[in-house]
């Protein structure tokens, strides 16, 4: 099949450097749903190679971490060292997860109680830093901690939707900052100036791997959960393109000049439609060919034919705010940062989309 066959190929050529790096964690969790998916026992073989070039043979971090940049996007990893260690077992990933466990530990936090996205970036919160951190830190808390920290994680959900919901578009803002001195912050109120795509992508996709993770029998904040999943659901399809089924890089400005249809953003929505159907969280008579729709329509549109194979198109490469003035959160900034193929955030959600696609269908003969 010409998409296995891409990611496939995409894998086999991806990142030779062996970084310890987020975007490097959405490619492996990809390959491990798609291992789920598939049974291939080159995915999963694919996240090992690459992991264990990242520790050494104790289980030290290497390949570029360091515990003390307080940095929120080197907890990603964390999800896949959990995967390998319920699987294989091998002491030196229990190892590096107890690293990732004494960031957690210390990780600076705002006085409302959540994280700082990084210690370059005090007092700030970014929807980016929910994934980032909260689903391996619900995952170990569910499997080996008693729960013990539950509460929160949820606290700082609630945070996040009392700080940076906005009622009206029924959109999270991509960051907030409580001091209100970053130059990007709004005086009065701390927040980022747009609802940009990937960050509501990574809020999504946070929330329902924390649902896939949490324990039901913790109804209350189960429940919570959900509620803000199915909320942010409903908000984020009013702005789906009708006619391409996708999504615009500045949500809620489609008319602005510049503005684009994003596909990383779009293939996130893709992933936390189809996993919410296949996990019972939404309902799959109703949502089940909506995500189908976006993903058949990233694969159709946005998988693009060329002399050495195919690329995924259509990816806003980065995108962030400060820690100088330059990233000030404006139309005109996102929009100015380069769009690119094959980008590994792009490329990650994309498997991790389809992955859940295949599981569902799956699922559904039965």
């Amino acid at each position: 099949m010409m998409i296995e066959k891409y990611f496939n190929n995409y894998i086999n050529n991806f990142d030779p450097a062996k970084k310890w790096t987020y975007e490097a964690a959405c490619v492996l969790l990809g390959a491990i749903q798609l291992y789920e998916a598939t049974n291939k026992p080159l995915y999963l073989d694919f996240a090992k190679e690459y992991i264990d070039t990242c520790l050494d043979s104790e289980g030290n971090i290497i390949g570029g971490y360091k515990l003390e940049d307080f940095n929120l996007d080197n907890i990603k990893m964390g999800s896949v060292l959990l995967y390998l260690y319920e699987k294989l077992k091998e002491d030196k990933y229990h190892k590096a997860i107890e690293i990732l466990l004494y960031q957690l530990k210390d990780q600076p936090r705002t006085e409302s109680n959540n994280f700082w996205h990084k210690k370059i970036y005090p007092n700030q919160v970014w929807l980016d830093g929910l994934y980032m951190a909260m689903p391996f830190y619900v995952a170990y808390e569910t499997k080996y901690h008693g729960k013990e920290n539950y509460l929160d994680i949820f606290g700082q959900y609630q945070n996040v939707r009392k700080n940076l919901f906005d009622k009206d578009k029924r959109l999270y803002y991509h960051a907030f900052d409580e001091s209100r001195q970053a130059p990007w912050a709004n005086k009065e109120t701390g927040l980022s100036q747009n609802f940009w795509l990937r960050a509501m992508g990574w809020y999504l996709v946070s929330l329902i791997d924390v649902l896939d993770e949490i324990s039901i029998e913790i109804y209350e904040q189960y429940n919570g959960y959900k509620v803000l999943f199915k909320e942010a659901i409903a908000g984020i399809l009013q702005y789906q393109d009708k006619e391409s089924k996708l999504f615009y890089q500045v949500i809620d400005r489609p008319e602005a000049d510049g503005n684009y249809l994003e596909t990383s953003g779009s293939a996130m929505i893709a992933y936390a439609i189809l996993k919410g159907c296949r996990l019972g969280i939404l309902q799959e008579e109703k949502y089940r060919s909506i995500g189908e729709g976006i993903l058949n329509s990233i694969i159709e549109n946005r998988l693009v034919k060329k002399d050495e194979g195919h690329q995924l198109t259509g990816i806003c490469e980065v995108a962030g705010l400060g820690p100088g003035k330059e990233r000030d959160g404006s139309l005109a900034y996102y929009f100015s940062e380069p769009i690119v193929s094959d980008d590994p955030k792009g490329v990650g959600a994309f498997i991790m989309a389809y992955a859940q696609y295949l599981m569902l269908k799956e699922e559904s003969i039965w």
